[in-house]
């Protein structure tokens, strides 16, 4: 049988010093194509319709950094519980200086008794926090609690039945075994995407940042509870609502035990954070962050009472708690800084700028005229946008200048000098408007940021020493 090549074997012929490669020509399979550029090959035809392709999982997680944190198991449970007990932090000082104002007629005292106690807690906080350190949260945190659920029932107690002032001052006092529910959660955080790479730094800058906004959201919610139940309930419902809340919430946040991280035993070997120099310097401005706080607290409700609308003072300040929520929702979905130090700088230069736009908004108008409020409440806005962003660098700092077997330590130390600041912030500004228009005591929060500044800027060089790895 002759052979018969198929009609696409090609030819190889040979001219000169090249060998060509030619295609043959059958007439029995129809006529040859006509020359011309060649063509790539056509892709064979699919046996089914293709289907829209998806992004990989890891992608649509990282467009989200939020929905891959809470995918941790556990993750949410003991967010749930720590909300529940955070929110009490920005009700018990606006409970207690509303119920004390009322009763006793002075904010001055009612600043003192507030301030006390926050430098009672500046003083515990970090001793109960290395106790947590040492023997487990659940362990420390469920007395400790308790007990400050006590404490805040003896002051309604000494309020309602009109006790000497001293009695107040040693109730609120004893509040200052509160646990530190938000240094615990941040801990959990920490110990959950432990490991010097870029995605535990990733993970960890947007769990800071969803913390902070977690802070923010209980202060911008806290004193608007606060003030309506003490306004429209009776004076001493904040203060009960708000121990009643922290009590349930250290409950359930305790319970969580899959995302706890192991107790140490005994820390003596570990470097006791307050010996960092950097820390140090870090923590006076945690100081005067604090006082820009609790100046603003006390001079915003005297105020708002001045102007004979004290109901709407937890509103004005939880716009300011609002600005500064979503400004540490958007940070978290941003890069963390390669230099932290330099952001920190930053951000209380911009903290500083934006506060100077209350005390212009309080003093544009006539004293005791109600009409300056709303504009009040817009700067108070703004003026919130830079504190998150502050804080969560600043956290950020903490956890990486402190001993891994201290975390619990370090970022209360961080939490009680911003306490400090907040009682001296508030015993300054319940002075002032005692003394002064109300409007003019927005300059304090202003000079406490300055000073933040300048710490930040002195203590940059500290900082820069110990930057973490780039996303």
């Amino acid at each position: 049988m002759p052979y018969s090549p198929a009609p696409d074997t090609p030819l190889l012929a040979v001219t000169g010093d090249s060998l060509v490669l030619a295609r043959r020509y059958d007439a029995r399979f129809g006529p040859a194509p006509e020359p011309g550029p060649p063509s790539a090959p056509e892709p064979p035809e699919p046996s089914e319709p293709p289907k829209a392709a998806r992004p990989p999982r890891t992608a649509r997680r990282r467009a989200n950094p939020y929905a891959r944190l809470f995918a941790i198991p556990g993750a949410r449970a003991f967010t749930a519980g720590n909300l529940l007990a955070r929110l009490p932090m920005g009700m018990f000082s606006v409970s207690a200086v509303i119920m004390i104002a009322g009763s006793r007629g002075s904010y001055a005292l009612a600043g003192a008794v507030t301030a006390t106690g926050l430098a009672a807690t500046a003083l515990v906080a970090p001793r109960t926090a290395r106790l947590v350190d040492r023997y487990g949260q659940a362990r420390i945190a469920v007395p400790a609690a308790a007990i400050a659920a006590l404490a805040s029932l003896a002051l309604v107690l000494c309020v309602r039945y009109e006790a000497p002032d001293w009695t107040l001052f040693a109730a609120y006092a004893a509040t200052a075994t509160t646990p530190n529910t938000g240094g615990m959660s941040r801990a959990r955080w920490a110990h959950l995407h432990r490991g010097a790479t870029p995605e535990n730094a990733a993970a960890l800058h947007t769990a800071n940042s969803f913390e902070q906004a977690a802070d923010e959201l209980c202060f911008m919610l806290g004193p608007v509870l606060a003030a309506f139940l003490c306004t429209a309930v009776f004076p001493e419902a904040g203060t009960l609502t708000g121990a009643v809340l922290l009590l349930t919430g250290v409950l359930v946040f305790a319970a969580q035990r899959s995302t706890e991280p192991p107790a140490t035993g005994r820390t003596d070997a570990a470097r006791a954070p307050l010996h960092s120099p950097a820390l140090a310097a870090l923590l006076a401005v945690f100081l005067a962050t604090g006082a820009v706080f609790g100046a603003t607290e006390v001079v915003t409700l005297a105020f708002a009472d001045d102007r004979g609308h004290q109901a709407w003072a937890g509103a004005v300040l939880a716009l300011q708690a609002a600005g500064s929520c979503a400004a540490g929702l958007l940070l978290g979905t941003l890069r963390p800084a390669r230099r932290v130090g330099r952001r920190l700088v930053l951000c209380v230069a911009a903290m500083s700028a934006l506060l100077a736009l209350p005390l212009l908004a309080a003093t544009a108008g006539a004293p005791g005229s109600a009409g300056t409020l709303p504009l009040l409440a817009c700067a108070l806005l703004i003026a919130g946008a830079a504190t998150a962003p502050t804080m969560v660098t600043g956290m950020t700092l903490v956890q990486r200048l402190t001993p891994a077997g201290r975390l619990n330590e370090g970022m209360t130390l961080a939490v009680t000098a911003l306490l400090a600041g907040i009682a001296a912030g508030a015993a300054a500004g319940g002075w002032t408007v005692e003394h002064t228009d109300p409007a003019r005591g927005y300059a304090l929060p202003l000079c406490a940021a300055l000073l933040a500044l300048l710490c930040a800027a002195a203590g940059a060089r500290r900082f820069g020493h110990d930057e973490g790895p780039a996303a």
